[in-house]
């Protein structure tokens, strides 16, 4: 008996000093280092800069050799990506995958300490039905080739995907994986399941308060004091958007017989400014979310599905990339600044003082904030949510050439059905590419998830509350 005790008193010992080692390491903090910028400073100030944080992992969009050789010997564990430009050659050439990783990451491994291949991102989402069918077989090449260098147990092989291969998420017990990803998506997890190797996901409560833009659904996203929201399926309370996302994830694994596939979040983050028309966008709001966080993180309470463990997290992002094209927000995510400052403190810095309550509670700014203001921001009207009336139609003016794209896309995903806008179909006349993309990208969009980013085309379609169904055309949508 006194045995037993003193062996359970052991174990108990051991998970401690090894929780105890976990939270001290932060190991599960990580940071995004784009590169679409011309005002950056020199990797070897960078790599000063992330030893000088808590960060232990730093996440590459390609695989810049300047960056990985200023890394080396620092123990920071270093993600790098493959191009999507890369894939095809990757996949029909061994050889050339071979080539790929004896240049990227056997000429700088293990001094600089290579954790993750990411073949490609956000693939799956990209409509792109040329590369779509080559990014598994680019995968196992690559695996195949740090197989062959004796490295196939310790660099991973994984890809990068939007929260949108999901066609339900809420609530997060509902999680399911799109049937319009099905195949694709199965034999992506099987190989992860083989190889061992992380599901790489880009949850963004901003952009769900963005398509939300209540008061309580900013405090939600933010980890501040809200009513939480209960799962109707399990009863669980949530009292975060990021939990509530991550477990959707999980749930969709489990679904699909793949629950024990590690979750890996690629991105996250909140921009600290945007154009005047977007919602959400502040210092406050960016220091709330990602100060909340980290401070979620390092607790190692874990999601409520998968507690006890805090998901691997990459911060999104290390600095602002002022060349990216899009809305103010796209070049206003980071945390540092080119002079290598923090653009607002989030308590990163080894040499401060780890938080250990979360951030303090800020007003919600649901736009962005004038400087020093001297009257409340004006609340924004709650945009309809996604799953309310609503239907996806083209932008007026959008190029017949643009539409039949969008149309040869739609209707070439499985699941979807484009019968009615095909000869003697109900929807066939007016026969016109406007009438039948509008129809198909609508159908795409009902059956992909119903969420903002499934209504997008390369930003040439908008929801809209207007029922176009007409005569004997139905377009699903509405409540229906």
């Amino acid at each position: 008996m006194a045995t037993q005790i003193l062996s359970t008193f052991f174990l108990v010992f051991i998970v401690l000093l090894q929780y105890l080692s976990s939270a001290d390491s932060q190991a599960f903090i990580g940071v995004n280092y784009g590169q679409v910028a011309d005002n950056l400073p020199p990797p070897s100030e960078t790599a000063k800069l992330i030893q000088s944080t808590s960060i232990e992992k730093v996440r590459l969009y390609g695989a810049d050799p300047a960056i990985i050789k200023a890394l080396a010997n620092t123990g920071i564990g270093i993600v790098i990506g493959a191009s999507n430009g890369d894939i095809p050659a990757l996949a029909g050439d061994p050889n050339f995958a071979g080539q790929w990783v004896a240049s990227n990451v056997l000429a700088y491994y293990p001094a600089s300490k290579i954790i993750v291949v990411n073949v490609g991102n956000e693939v799956v989402t990209s409509g792109d039905q040329n590369l779509i069918p080559q990014l598994l077989p680019a995968m196992q090449n690559v695996q195949n080739a740090l197989n062959a260098a004796s490295l196939g147990g310790k660099i991973k092989v994984s890809t990068v995907h939007a929260m949108s291969i999901l066609s339900q998420s809420d609530p997060p017990s509902s999680g399911l994986f799109s049937p319009v990803f099905g195949d694709t998506l199965k034999a992506l997890l099987q190989f992860h399941k083989e190889n061992g190797s992380p599901l790489m996901i880009n949850p963004y409560p901003f952009f769900a308060y963005q398509s939300d833009p209540r008061p309580e659904t900013l405090a939600f996203c933010l980890f501040q004091p809200n009513a939480g929201r209960v799962d109707s399926g399990t009863g669980i309370k949530y009292m975060n958007m990021f939990d509530a996302q991550v477990d959707a994830v999980h749930s969709a694994l489990n679904a699909w017989g793949f629950k024990d596939v590690q979750i890996v979040v690629a991105e996250t983050g909140w921009p600290y400014k945007g154009d005047p028309n977007e919602v959400g966008p502040s210092v406050d709001n960016a220091k709330a979310y990602n100060g909340n966080l980290i401070n979620h993180l390092r607790s190692m309470v874990g999601t409520p599905l998968m507690p006890g463990i805090s998901v691997d997290t990459y911060l999104f992002a290390l600095y602002d990339e002022d060349l990216k094209p899009g809305p103010g927000s796209e070049r206003s995510f980071g945390l540092f600044k080119p002079d290598l400052s923090t653009t607002y403190n989030v308590g990163l810095s080894k040499n401060a003082q780890t938080p250990t309550a979360p951030v303090a509670p800020v007003t919600p700014a649901p736009a962005t904030t004038p400087t020093t203001p001297t009257t409340p921001v004006t609340p924004v009207t709650p945009a309809p949510k996604p799953t309310a009336a609503a239907w996806c139609m083209p932008k007026p003016g959008t190029p017949d050439s643009e539409l039949q794209a969008n149309l040869d896309y739609a209707c070439s995903m499985t699941g979807i059905d484009c019968s009615p806008i095909q000869a003697g179909g109900p929807c066939f006349e007016p026969n016109t590419v406007a009438s039948h993309a509008a129809y198909a990208m609508n159908i795409l969009y009902q059956t992909a998830g119903r969420n903002p980013w499934n209504c997008d085309f390369s930003q040439t379609a908008t929801l809209t509350s207007t029922n176009p169904s007409y005569n004997g055309c139905t377009y699903p949508g509405g409540n229906s």
